[in-house]
């Protein structure tokens, strides 16, 4: 069992940055693969940044270049700094882990946070 905390949202205007946190707690195993996902009202739930166990990234198009995925096994806490934050990034921020390699931004992962909003404005 998994149990993830997420932290950091809040409100920002257009151009600004927040670093979102999710702390960790369970088998680190089960941790090898983890994400960010978002969930703005009436869209479906999208794949933002993912991070697996070897250190390897990826990121949906929209934030390539503005995001940063990273990982501190330490603190047993997984980051996501946001730069030139925009409106359309409005949305509920999850943070996911899974024991299972290479899930990227699908939506299969098997233990999900409860979300952190975050809501940018002109």
């Amino acid at each position: 069992q998994v149990q993830l905390v997420e932290s950091g949202g809040g409100s920002v205007q257009a151009g600004g940055s927040l670093r979102l946190s999710c702390s960790y707690f369970g088998y680190p195993s089960s941790t090898d693969c983890m994400g960010w996902f978002r969930q703005a009202p009436g869209k479906e739930r999208e794949g933002v940044a993912s991070i697996e166990w070897d250190g390897s990234t990826s990121y949906a198009d929209s934030v390539k270049g503005r995001f940063t995925i990273s990982k501190d096994n330490a603190k047993n806490t997984l980051y996501l700094q946001m730069n030139s934050l925009k409106p359309e990034d409005t949305a509920t921020y999850y943070c996911a882990a899974d024991g299972r390699d290479g899930l990227g931004l699908t939506d299969e992962y098997n233990y999900w946070g409860q979300g952190t909003q975050v809501t940018v404005s002109l």
